[in-house]
């Protein structure tokens, strides 16, 4: 006999019917499920835009899993609102007994959940979590002395000495005639302007949509996974997995991916490093959404408080440069360009251009991460701010504050005929590759001759990098305990 009678689904970041632990849980414990997702306006109002892809890839998301769930005998109950009044007033209204979800991992949501299974726990309604969106969470991993780990390396190490066979096991989501109901109220799935929302240019960035779209964009990734641990670097190749989004937004489960590349990774050959290399990725994945949990201060603060008061100048002109891609560095620029018209960008791009931010325009990290909150299709905080505050110096396994990105060697060292530059800086299409990397450079008649004057067509560099360089190295040495 089953546990509960009814119970609530509540599906966040998780749009999918497959390998979903919540979801499989609750189909165990109860003889009905109701599925919902409620498109949350505490999330909503704060984008800067009302033109977002996210938003737009997400009501897609929640299109293809409501069919699939009516496929099954049963739909899913969207709801446009604030969630954390929502789903308690929705789970009195469904009279059910449960409430299970997948957890969350950033301060926000772990303050709504809290919200949420108080309000419920007044109603005498559970509320119960699981672990779905990492392979280890919170606790699981932790150094000798049993504290949480800070550098990357060791933490790798100990989860992969941590990871057995039931750790990447899918989570099968049994359904039984009749367990998955339909909404009751049988409300149709808002749509972007019932949101509040345009339409993007999502169809035009090769992002594909849904639990579909996941499949196929991992089944082209696994193509050519053997090449990704020398190819991941090219920003001019397709040769990431591009899966980001749907990591993000849950339409493929971290399971199915890590389980792919630890597989591969074992069976040796020319394509393990490849597998590896991308095994590695995911793990470090895990370990910045370990840091959020046991460390939420990162959102507003530097994991290193020595270097939490940097005066940095934080020249409005300069950071406004830096988001439009006019820095005069191109591969700079090309990359600000990439992620203002698609919502994409590299991920060497993302050090590179976080580098140039913060080490050559002595902006405060926290511009830089807030403006890729607010344009990358595959935004996560765990990730992204943990990204940024490695190029910035300042967090966990941080890249020293000594060592400065070269925006003109590593312009050369991994776009080096420009082809990645070409694409996305216009202006430079007919520059020569002797100076695509410095245009500046460039004599006064091979400019005319290229179509792209400096300082006409073109910005001149915004700074001196060699001059940008010696400033960081004294604006870090104090706060570092050293001399200049």
């Amino acid at each position: 006999m089953a546990e509960f009678q009814r119970t609530l689904c509540w599906l966040r970041r998780d749009l999918r019917d497959h390998d979903h632990a919540a979801l499989a849980a609750a189909l165990e414990r109860s003889a009905h499920v109701f599925c919902a997702f409620v498109f949350d306006t505490e999330i909503l109002d704060r984008l800067e835009s009302r033109a977002d892809r996210r938003v737009e890839f997400i009501l897609a998301a929640v299109a293809g899993l409501d069919a699939a769930l009516n496929a099954r005998g049963g739909g899913l109950i969207v709801r446009h609102g604030q969630a954390a009044s929502l789903v308690p007033a929705l789970a009195r209204a469904l009279q059910v007994e449960a409430v299970f979800v997948n957890r969350d991992y950033e301060p926000d949501a772990k303050r709504r959940d809290a919200e949420v299974a108080a309000a419920l726990a007044r109603d005498g309604i559970r509320f119960v979590e699981h672990k779905d969106q990492v392979i280890f969470e919170r606790d699981e991993i932790l150094t000798r002395s049993g504290t949480p780990f800070s550098v990357y390396t060791p933490y790798r190490n100990a989860w992969h000495a941590a990871l057995r066979e039931q750790h990447l096991r899918p989570h099968v989501v049994t359904v039984r005639s009749g367990a998955v109901l339909p909404d009751p109220e049988a409300m149709r799935i808002p749509s972007l302007a019932d949101l509040g929302f345009r339409e993007t240019n999502l169809r035009d960035v090769g992002i594909a949509t849904g639990m579909a779209g996941a499949k196929k964009m991992f089944t082209a990734f696994c193509r050519r996974i053997d090449d990704y641990a020398t190819a991941r670097d090219i920003p001019a190749l397709d040769a990431t997995s591009n899966l980001s989004p749907h990591l993000r937004f849950g339409t493929i489960s971290v399971r199915t991916l890590a389980a792919e590349a630890h597989a591969r990774s074992l069976r040796g050959g020319d394509g393990a490093t490849g597998a590896a290399t991308w095994l590695s990725e995911l793990i470090w994945r895990d370990f910045y959404f370990m840091v959020l949990d046991r460390h939420p201060r990162v959102v507003d603060h530097a994991f290193k408080p020595e270097f939490d008061a940097i005066p940095f100048p934080n020249d409005r002109a300069l950071f406004t440069a830096w988001c439009e891609g006019r820095t005069g560095y191109p591969l700079v620029d090309a990359g600000m360009r990439q992620l203002a018209t698609t919502g994409r960008m590299h991920n060497r791009l993302r050090m590179i251009t976080a580098s140039f931010l913060v080490k050559d325009l002595h902006v405060d990290w926290r511009w830089g991460e807030r403006h890729f909150a607010a344009h990358l299709n595959d935004y996560d905080l765990a990730a992204n701010n943990g990204g940024w505050q490695w190029a910035a110096s300042t967090g966990t396994d941080a890249q020293p504050y000594f060592r400065i990105f070269n925006p003109i060697t590593q312009s050369e060292r991994f776009d080096p005929q420009g082809t990645y530059i070409r694409r996305f800086v216009g202006e430079l299409a007919s520059v020569p590759d002797a100076w695509i990397h410095a245009p500046w450079k460039m004599p006064p008649l091979a400019q005319l001759e290229a179509g792209c004057v400096i300082g006409r067509d073109y910005p001149a560099p915004v700074v001196d990098h060699d001059t940008a360089r010696k400033v960081t190295l004294e604006l870090f040495s104090v706060r570092a305990g050293r001399k200049p």
